[in-house]
């Protein structure tokens, strides 16, 4: 499946992978500065997310997949991959499938492991109830979704895929097909192979999805992954983007 991308600057590619929920466009100011420092940065909206197509198969061999058939089409291969969450599981994928295609890779804030998922559940039966009658505002909406996601900034992420251009509001998002799904999102595949490839690690240090117990997990898949940290916790690029970026400009110096 060919993803939509949003590219900006010239240069070795580098390509952004964003988490469940999310779409390209949550890495804005990651991708304008990295352009600007000479780097070619692509960031893809996954399947059932953003503005790419949707498909019922949900689980990362065909994630990675849709990236590889997209990059291969840029002309953005192979590239330095960089994956938040779930995008960051789609990222391993990648280079444990087809490791020629990742120059380096950068996996942030997850592990290859399988996480249980019961807020995103609470999310997506919160999304999925939202009543979408014709005139209905974003305030509204933000509303309606208040008493199960409590977090303004939450709710406005959510709501980012939901589309105001139409009248009633449209979902962008893939919700059926992730709600079907979310065992496979939430889980990790038993993938053959290993990266021998420059990988980092880049955890935030309130976040607890990154545990010690699963580093050896890493070290089998990954034997030459290193681990670093930053104050932020889980949207550790959007809670301090700043310190990701230095991270990952260190990361991808030659």
């Amino acid at each position: 499946m060919r993803l939509v991308v949003t590219e900006q600057g010239e240069g070795p590619p580098v390509v952004l992978l964003h988490g469940l929920f999310g779409a390209g466009q949550n890495f804005g100011t990651v991708q304008k500065a990295l352009a600007a420092d000479g780097f070619r940065v692509l960031a893809l909206d996954l399947r059932n997310h953003g503005d790419s197509p949707h498909g019922a198969e949900v689980g990362y061999a065909a994630m990675a997949a849709d990236v590889a058939e997209t990059l291969r089409a840029e002309g953005a291969w192979p590239a330095a991959i960089i994956g938040h969450s779930m995008g960051g599981k789609v990222a391993m994928a990648l280079a444990l499938a087809e490791p020629e295609g990742v120059s380096r890779l950068l996996v942030a804030d997850i592990a290859p492991v399988t996480y249980p998922a019961p807020q995103f559940t609470a999310y997506l039966h919160a999304m999925r109830a939202l009543d979408l009658p014709p005139g209905l505002t974003r305030r509204q909406a933000d509303a309606a979704l208040a008493p199960v996601v409590p977090a303004a900034p939450l709710r406005a992420f959510l709501l980012q895929n939901l589309s105001f251009d139409q009248d009633p509001p449209r979902w962008r998002i893939g919700l059926e097909e992730i709600a079907a799904g979310l065992g496979d999102i939430g889980g990790w595949p038993d993938l053959p192979g290993r990266y021998d490839g420059p990988t980092l690690v880049l955890a935030g240090e309130t976040s607890d999805y990154i545990q010690p117990e699963h580093w050896p997990v890493f070290q089998r898949l990954f034997p030459a992954a290193r681990r670093e940290s930053i104050k932020a916790g889980h949207w550790l690029h959007a809670e301090n983007p700043q310190a990701f970026l230095a991270s990952v400009r260190r990361f991808l110096q030659p």
